[in-house]
């Protein structure tokens, strides 16, 4: 057992940082689940249920959960899975409680509305004390916590410490790869919720598997080209925080953002989709973001200002799709 790496706190009480709890708790890790809603915490740590997010599904009983911060100050490494505009909040919050030099473990996908900034350029202003570290891959809350067989990227820029906490939050059916990419992969977990509306919305038109595949394939080559121009390592989108989670959250309804975007294909708005749901669509969010900091970089990303001008009202479905049908053919490989 990894003595370096015992007690982790997680902050976020949604599907995700619970499936993230219960993954630590099954390796023996003492597990401490920060959420902010009331009812969250008294069940999970009453009926060993997330009645909110996760409901149904048993829980180690060894997981305590809290609504106090200061719970969370004497932790070995924090896991920090706020939805990412809520992010600077959360971390302002805690950070009182942040021990000197923590690792953070950063494990939501987005891009800040107001700074254009990715979550450890936040978690860099909020505690900069703090070691940033990146949780990003294929996978869904759902599978984790059942144990189903997971792999994901885990960036550190410090290699000792990206072993021992790989080792750390390693289980025999969650696998980490480790990465030293920041960067790379957060620009691969924000861009692809993006594209994954726009593979909601092709299938939700019925355009077919063929106009689906091709998406995916011309969106990989914008987040490739975003990432290029960013300065992240090309091999680290192609691995799971980049490929990997495009291709699962592009090809499942069980993903928020394909799942809204299919809703929008079928002639839903975006008030109706949204009014239904309890849980964050990242991409939703995500999508003007995205397009601002693109245009920053110079990158030409047409998918995903087409998502973007569809969500803001700008445009229809079909009138965003003929833009994209109708652009100058290129070169494969080209823009």
């Amino acid at each position: 057992m990894n003595k370096q790496f015992q007690k982790f706190g997680v902050i976020g009480g949604g599907a995700w940082g619970t499936a993230l709890a219960q993954t630590l708790a099954s390796v023996g890790r003492d597990v401490t689940l920060w959420a902010y809603e009331p009812e969250c915490v008294d069940a999970i740590n009453t009926k060993h249920e997330n009645t909110l997010y996760l409901p149904s599904v048993k829980l180690n009983p060894s997981i305590h959960a809290t609504n106090d911060m200061a719970d969370l100050a004497d932790m070995d490494a924090v896991l920090a899975v706020a939805p990412a505009q809520h992010m600077r909040p959360t971390l302002t919050n805690f950070a009182p409680h942040a021990r000197k030099g923590v690792p953070i473990i950063l494990c939501s996908k987005g891009i800040e509305y107001k700074s254009l900034g990715f979550m450890a350029d936040v978690l860099e202003d909020v505690i900069p004390d703090a070691m940033p570290a990146v949780l990003a891959g294929p996978s869904f809350a759902i599978d984790v916590v059942k144990g189903l067989p997971t792999a994901v990227t885990l960036a550190v820029k410090d290699h000792d410490i990206g072993e021992a906490l790989a080792d750390a939050i390693a289980a025999p059916t969650f696998r980490p790869y480790l990465s030293d990419d920041l960067l790379g992969a957060e620009i691969g977990g924000a861009v692809k919720n993006v594209l994954a509306i726009a593979c909601g919305m092709v299938l939700g038109r019925e355009l077919g598997k063929s106009a689906h595949a091709a998406l995916i394939a011309r969106g990989f080559a914008e987040m490739t080209r975003l990432g290029a121009a960013l300065g992240a390592k090309p091999d680290t989108l192609t691995g799971m925080c980049g490929l990997g989670d495009l291709v699962l959250t592009c090809s499942s309804e069980q993903s928020r953002n394909m799942s809204c975007g299919l809703a929008l294909g079928q002639g839903k708005t975006l008030a109706e989709i949204m009014s239904s749901r309890s849980a964050v669509t990242e991409g939703v969010a995500t999508a003007p973001v995205l397009q601002r900091l693109a245009k920053k970089a110079g990158v030409e990303m047409p998918i995903c200002h087409a998502v973007a001008s569809i969500l803001d009202g700008s445009v229809d479905v079909d009138t965003a799709i003929a833009g994209l049908l109708g652009r100058d053919r290129k070169a494969e490989g080209s823009i």
